[in-house]
């Protein structure tokens, strides 16, 4: 699966005031923006488009509209043209501000989606990063099917998920998952344990940033194609109430649950993985143990009892949050173990800002992350990153 599926090109900008404030115009246009022609042609033209405001901190707010791409000048030939990109009032535009960052992709159906993200956001971030884009500071920036395609993997899957995309993983056999388990879900640490069965041998102490990502992609390949048989047979049931009314409530929460159970599981499942590198790695630790009140780090060494020993050396202890994706989550671990004075955090969030890496230095926690997606980060960033295998090797410093 590659890039240009969901892709036709791309195009890049900055609101300015006259585009994001109402107080200072109500022209409902993206202006400034010739280049885009070579994403939307030359014609007037009308388009079905989805808005959507993304954000570190909240679901994406959503909105299907419509756009006019048109030249303003059209009827002045003696002037050069001017195209603008007309939209109507939508939840989405009143959250618009200036500086914003404005993703314009055209989809293969020839529908627009347009996606703003607040300026120095993480989420700006990845849009860039996905779309291979510079920061488009003063210049717009147009490119192509060909320019911006690439490989739909699991960390670009990720990217996709966040702007509701749906990119399914490359297809297993559902089957060998129904015969295991049947049409009923296992736990997730079982299945866990299925996917590095399916995943095949693999070395976790040589190659722990490699097989973490395996596992972890190996389960998603695996999850999704179970539960596309399980969700298939409950839209089969189909949702009806009494006298053939549709259950309109019930299948909304049904829709609800699935997505739930896919972060829930998600998160499961980067926990379990984790718990097998490091049992294979040879280091102590526990698993969701109690420090002070309700505190639970996710990973905690050499482990509780070290902890609650207070002629233990603080110096000689770790801990670990682990976070699929964390947001403005991070901030959460910082309160987990007082005794120890450098948290670490364990995430696979690509392209965390720079804002946010920044205040985690300052707040003396330590980001990891499996080296497969260091990439996603700047040159600055990645020198201050750890690996996973960088980590256990610290903890096996501290345990010596």
């Amino acid at each position: 699966m590659h890039l240009i599926e969901f892709f036709a090109g791309v195009a890049a900008k900055r609101l300015r005031a006259v585009e994001a404030d109402p107080k200072v115009s109500n022209q409902h246009e993206f202006d400034g923006i010739n280049q885009f022609r070579r994403l939307l042609g030359n014609d007037d033209r009308k388009f079905d488009t989805t808005f959507m405001y993304v954000t570190d901190d909240d679901d994406p707010i959503v909105q299907s509209e419509w756009t006019r791409w048109y030249d303003s000048r059209r009827n002045q030939p003696k002037r050069s043209a001017e195209y603008r990109l007309y939209f109507p009032t939508t939840e989405v535009s009143q959250c618009y501000n200036e500086g914003d960052l404005l993703i314009v992709a055209l989809r293969p159906d020839q529908s627009l989606l347009v996606i703003a993200s607040p300026e120095g956001s993480t989420a700006g971030e990845q849009l860039l990063w996905l779309f291979g884009l510079e920061s488009p500071n003063g210049t717009d920036i147009v490119k192509d099917a060909g320019e911006i395609d690439r490989d739909v993997d699991f960390v670009v899957r990720q990217v996709l998920d966040a702007v509701g995309i749906e990119a399914s993983p490359p297809a297993v056999d559902a089957d060998v998952v129904v015969e295991r388990f049947g049409k009923k879900l296992p736990t997730t640490r079982e299945f866990s344990c299925f996917a590095r069965e399916m995943a095949g041998d693999c070395d976790p102490v040589a190659n722990s940033d490699s097989v973490l990502m395996l596992w972890l992609d190996t389960e998603e390949r695996y999850f999704r194609a179970f539960e596309r048989v399980l969700v298939e047979d409950r839209l089969r049931q189909g949702f009806l109430l009494e006298g053939d009314a549709v259950d309109v409530d019930g299948f909304i929460s049904y829709s609800l649950s699935v997505q739930n159970r896919r972060k829930s599981r998600a998160g499961h499942s980067l926990e379990n993985h984790l718990e097998e590198v490091f049992g294979c790695s040879g280091i102590r630790f526990d698993r969701g143990a109690k420090t002070e009140g309700k505190s639970k780090p996710d990973f905690l060494f050499p482990g509780r009892a070290a902890y609650h020993d207070m002629t233990f050396n603080a110096a000689k202890l770790a801990m670990l949050g682990a976070k699929a994706t964390c947001k403005d989550r991070w901030r959460q671990i910082t309160a987990e173990a007082d005794r120890i004075d450098g948290k670490h955090l364990l995430t696979l969030e690509p392209s965390i800002s720079v804002n946010q890496t920044t205040e985690m230095r300052t707040r003396a926690v330590q980001l990891v992350l499996p080296a497969a997606i260091h990439d996603t980060y700047t040159s600055v960033q990645r020198d201050w990153l750890w690996t996973v295998s960088q980590f256990i090797e610290h903890v096996r410093e501290l345990q010596v």
